[in-house]
């Protein structure tokens, strides 16, 4: 039975994305139109009670029975084992990929959101802000840079979920105020793995149906009080 997937074309989106192309898994796409506040619905709440995407119901979870599950790094975590792919069983790799991966969940991606914030969407434009994290993005791809001359991928000699969640992050460096030809290494895997035919078409997902730019709704709906609201 496919998995049901609840996602917008987001780099959070963009990752589980990658990971079912790579799979090769049945999948049934739910767009989740955030800057139209899809993820407020109350019946998307059910599957995701952080109201953020992407989300997933696995209708043969574990036991048989369905299972939803949000957060994107969860859900790289349990397709992966799932499937017996790109996470390694045990030993010093399994550990090494779960460590880049948290990496990612807990730097590059709200570190990044941040700097998208406040150098391309803010308002108001607040120098200490901007400074502050286009200085941690840079310090982030010094990071990744050093990482990836020591080895092919983040966590060793085999591609893996933490590249999978790192990379949609580092599509656009410019919008970080990073310059990608001061970071080779990041260069060399960024290219390698956007050749990768299942990531081509996981970027692709939900894409015709996402503006560019966001309207005032939209901006009311990401960064104002909405989102805020107990629900």
């Amino acid at each position: 039975m496919a998995i049901e997937l609840y996602s917008w074309a987001t780099p959070n989106g963009h990752k589980v994305h990658i990971l079912l192309e790579e799979l090769g898994v049945d999948y049934r796409v739910h767009p989740i139109d955030i800057g139209n506040g899809d993820q407020f619905d109350p019946d998307f709440l059910k599957i995701s009670p952080n109201n953020r995407i992407p989300a997933i119901v696995d209708p043969e979870g574990p036991g048989g029975k369905p299972l939803a599950l949000m957060e994107s790094g969860a859900i790289l975590l349990y397709l992966a084992e799932k499937h017996g792919r790109f996470l390694p069983a045990e030993g010093r790799e399994r550990y090494l990929t779960l460590q880049w991966l948290m990496w990612q969940m807990g730097g590059l991606g709200p570190m990044l959101g941040q700097a998208h914030h406040f150098l391309q969407y803010a308002p108001e434009k607040i120098d200490y802000a901007m400074k502050r994290y286009a200085n941690e993005a840079n310090r982030l791809y010094g990071v990744l840079d050093k990482r990836l001359g020591e080895s092919r991928y983040l966590a060793g000699d085999d591609y893996s979920i933490a590249d999978m969640a790192a990379w949609p992050w580092t599509r656009y460096p410019e919008r970080q105020e990073v310059r990608r030809e001061d970071y080779p290494n990041f260069q060399r895997w960024f290219e390698e793995i956007a050749a990768r035919p299942a990531v081509v078409r996981g970027v692709e997902v939900l894409v015709g149906l996402k503006k560019e730019g966001f309207d005032d709704k939209a901006k009311e709906m990401l960064f104002g009080a909405t989102q805020f609201q107990r629900r």
